[in-house]
């Protein structure tokens, strides 16, 4: 953990990781609902995964461009 980088190679970092993370929202939702119907508790973790994702997308939206979430 002691490399420098800069800003650039941040935002690229940041970046990543908020596609990384969007894509762990759509996964988790197409997931709650394929177990809906069979599997209630599976949906239920599965719900709540994908909302985790989508506090850490929310953060990390705030933090390439700062302000532009609140209107939501």
């Amino acid at each position: 953990m002691s490399d420098v980088v800069d800003s650039d190679e941040l935002l690229r970092r940041i970046q990543r990781a908020r596609a990384f993370a969007a894509e762990e929202v759509r996964t988790w939702s197409a997931r709650d609902t394929e177990l809906r119907p069979a599997d209630p508790g599976g949906a239920r973790d599965a719900a709540v995964r994908g909302l985790a994702y989508e506090a850490v997308l929310r953060v990390l939206d705030e933090i390439v461009a700062p302000g532009r979430a609140a209107g939501k």
